[in-house]
This record gives structure tokens, sequence and C-alpha cells, in this order.
């Protein structure tokens, strides 16, 4: 420890305040400083700073000394900042400086050093870059932790049969466990757009400085693999000033919440009294203050509802990059919020969704009853005609079509008709049709590629657990 003054208290940054006589107003200071928000990425700032040091020394900017007492204070602050005794000030602005002020307390003229060579602009960058990679990996790991217990779901219930719905009118059985995998597929695809954009940002931007690279005779090569990057920015306006890294993020983030809403929109839709398709324990339901038999599906109207702040978190940084020319400017620093907000939001709802995929009681015996209602065989009953009568479709289509009509009209379902009603419509329909309009019998006809089949679903979710093991 130094005998070097507390930067702490001092009225204006001193860190850049050689060119400013006064401090900023009360004003100016609570809309500059972001330290309220950025402190979040204290340790890539300490990753990169460990990085940068690394480097100087290799150039002669540092010695060796520099580098081990950076290094000690850099412990020592990170260990500060985890047991929530770092002293963070407003007036030193953000995480950046608040850290160098830090460290140049604890061991002096190396830390006023480490600065050499580097800008806040593309110190900001890397350490940004580092914070939304490291959010990559951890919420890919939560996409495939909800994909296994979807999987793990239909491979259970992969003969299980539930009604398929279009514009949620019962259309044709499916099963649950097809039902299941169609989120998985969903999910996948999240999963594919974070890998794309984590390939994307994975370049430096350690380096860029200011806007337009620096004199020193920086190894970047070797700050970007320290670092884990695949390679160093190749334009230092760009390194500076890019931010698609997060906008990738936020859109992945967007798609993946409204994946996650429509699936909670079925849970509420499965846990209401009419359906109850599902039942979900106390775990992840609520009550009511007023109505003692409530048991309200919280969780998943929760999912539901902060897909809203992830689109608008992306809607919010979209608007704030559309107009700035380059290279840096302080509009910049409204990117981080609403990033870490939706990362945030993003990682609740896929844990609170996954905890209701392992938590919820599927009633197989109501979706079965249900699975064939609103004459949801009809489609057998005309492929038979096509198949075994050899009709063209449209006309099986409207020999069907007049064969619900009756069933309607008499309140019964199609395979309730008689063989005399069915032959009244079309003659050449024999007893045979009554083994085909069956619910089983209608799911275990789909055996195309990727269709409802039993046999099918099996054999997708064998895939995919196999996959995500």
């Amino acid at each position: 420890m130094t005998d070097t003054p507390d930067l702490r208290n001092a009225q204006s940054n001193v860190q850049w305040g050689g060119r400013f006589a006064a401090g900023p107003s009360v004003v100016m200071q609570e809309i500059n400083a972001s330290i309220g928000f950025d402190r979040k990425m204290w340790r890539q700032d300490i990753q990169g700073s460990l990085a940068h040091a690394a480097m100087l020394v290799k150039i002669g900017i540092l010695t060796p000394k520099d580098e081990s007492d950076i290094q000690g204070g850099l412990t020592q602050i990170a260990a500060e900042i985890e047991a929530g005794a770092f002293p963070f000030s407003e007036a030193l602005e953000d995480i950046h400086m608040n850290i160098e002020a830090r460290l140049t307390e604890r061991i002096g003229d190396a830390g006023r050093r480490l600065h050499t060579g580097r800008s806040r602009n593309d110190q900001v960058a890397t350490d940004f870059r580092l914070w939304v990679r490291d959010a990559i990996d951890g919420i890919d790991a939560q996409l495939a932790d909800l994909m296994q217990a979807l999987a793990t779901r239909a491979a259970a219930h992969a003969a299980d049969p539930m009604p398929g719905f279009t514009h949620l009118q019962t259309a044709q059985p499916v099963t649950f466990g097809h039902h299941m995998l169609a989120y998985v597929e969903m999910l996948a695809r999240d999963r594919g757009r974070l890998a794309d954009c984590r390939k994307r940002l994975n370049e430096c931007p350690l380096g860029s400085a200011a806007l337009a690279g620096t004199s020193f005779p920086l190894d970047r090569e070797m700050t970007a693999k320290a670092l884990g990057f695949d390679r160093p920015t190749a334009n230092s306006l760009d390194g500076v000033s890019d931010r698609d890294f997060a906008l990738e993020f936020l859109s992945a983030a967007a798609i993946s919440a409204m994946h996650l809403s429509r699936f909670a929109e079925e849970i509420v839709i499965w846990c209401s009294a009419p359906y109850r398709f599902i039942r979900l324990s106390d775990a992840f339901t609520t009550g009511s203050s007023i109505m003692p038999q409530k048991r309200n599906p919280d969780a998943a109207e929760l999912v539901r509802a902060k897909t809203g702040r992830i689109n608008g978190a992306l809607v919010g940084l979209l608007t704030v990059m559309k107009g700035l020319a380059l290279a840096y400017a302080k509009d910049m620093q409204e990117d981080k919020e609403q990033v870490f907000d939706a990362a945030e939001a993003w990682a609740l709802c896929l844990a609170a969704t996954a905890g209701q995929v392992r938590d919820m009681t599927p009633n197989t015996e109501r979706m079965r009853e249900f699975a064939g209602s609103g004459f949801a065989t009809a489609t057998d009953l005309a492929d038979w005609l096509v198949r075994v009568l050899k009709l063209p479709f449209r006309t099986a289509h409207h020999v069907t079509g007049r064969l619900v009509a009756t069933a309607e009209a008499r309140n019964i379902d199609l395979s309730h008709l008689t063989l005399a009603d069915m032959q009244a419509e079309e003659p050449g329909i024999t007893a045979d049709i009554f083994n085909v309009i069956t619910v089983d019998a209608s799911v275990a006809s789909r055996s195309v590629y990727g269709g409802t089949a039993p046999a099918n679903v099996a054999a997708q979710a064998k895939r995919w657990l196999e996959r995500l093991a």
C-alpha cells in the first residue's frame, strides 16, 4: 500500500481531470456514471487487465515486477469485490476507473502504467464481449438442460395421444411426446443462434485504443489469445464502436423468449379447469387471496410476461445504435443495462420452464379423451378414401365433409356413425374404415419422417437424449 492520495474523494474524476478545473454538476455526475450497473463486468475487466499487463511486459513497457504487483493488486481487488467490501465510487464513473484507481492506491505507479496503449473505449468493448460470451455459455447450458427435460418427457409419453391444434381448434391427434419434441427443435435453433453469435463476437478489440489504434507496438495477437478470442479485430474504428454482438445476443434472446412464451401459454391453457391436461405442484403455482380453490400457474404467466422486457431490450439497443456516427459515443453506455437485464430475465425464464417441465403431471387419460374430439380423425377417413378407393383427394374431402356434417347434426363422433350412414355418402366404404378412424390408428399412421407416430417419437427422443448426454 502506498501513500497515494485517495482518488475516490476528489471532486472531479482525476483519472481524466487534467483538462477540467472543476467537477461535474450533481446531475452530470449522475447521468454520466455507469458504475451502478457496469460493475457486473468486474471479472472481465480484471481478466482483460491481466492479459494487457502480460503483453506490456513482453514489449518492454512494464517490468516483471510491475506485472507481479498488478497481479497481486488485482487479486486483492477481486477478493474485495467478492466480499462486498470494495468502495465503489460514482465520481469515478465506471468499473474500469474504479478498479484502476483502487489498483493505483495499492501499488502506485505500476497501476498508472497499466493503461498504456489502451483506452476505456477498447477496454469496455473487450470487457463487454467477454461478459456476453460468458453469458452465452451459461444460457447455452440452460437451453441444453431444458431440451433434456423436454426430451425425457417425450420418451416417457411417445405413445400417449393428445389433441393437436390449429387455430386453437382440434385438428388431428398427435402424441404428448411429439408435442414436447416440437419445443426441443425450437430450442436447438436457439442454441444455434447463440453459437453463431459467439463465433462472430470472438474477436478482441483490445489495442484499438480510443479509435485509431496506438503508436505503442502492442502484440494484439497475444492479448487476443490470452483472453480466448480467435483473433484481434481488424479495424480500430469498428473495434471500439461495434455492438452487433450485443444486438445478436438480444435477438437470439428475443426469439428464444418467444418460444418460451408460447410454451408458457400452453401450460396456462393445459392447467385450466376446462382442459386439465397437466397439473403443476405447489412448487410452481400460487393461490388467491380471496378464492381458496385457485391454483394459478404464475410461473408460466411470468415467463410469458418477461418476453416483453427482453423484446424491449432489443428494440432499445437498436434505437440507441441507429444514429451513431463512427466511432464511440457516450450513447453506447446505454448498451449494457439492457443486455444485463435481458440475460438475467432469459436465464430465469429458462430455469422456471425447466422446473415446470420436470414438475408437471400429465393427465394422459384426459388428453386421450380430447384427442378424438372435434372430428379429429376426419383426415384419416379422407386419406383412406384416397388410398383404398382411389378417389381424388378433393372428392374424398367433400365426402368426408358431408359425413362430418351428418355426425355433427346428430351430436355424435365420426366413429359412431353406422356403416350404412357412411355408405349413403360413398357406397365403396367398408367396415375397415372403423379401424382407421380411431385415435391410436390415426397417430400410428403418421409414420413419415417427422410425423407423430409413436415409433418416430421414441426414436427422436432417444436421438436427442443421446446428443444432449
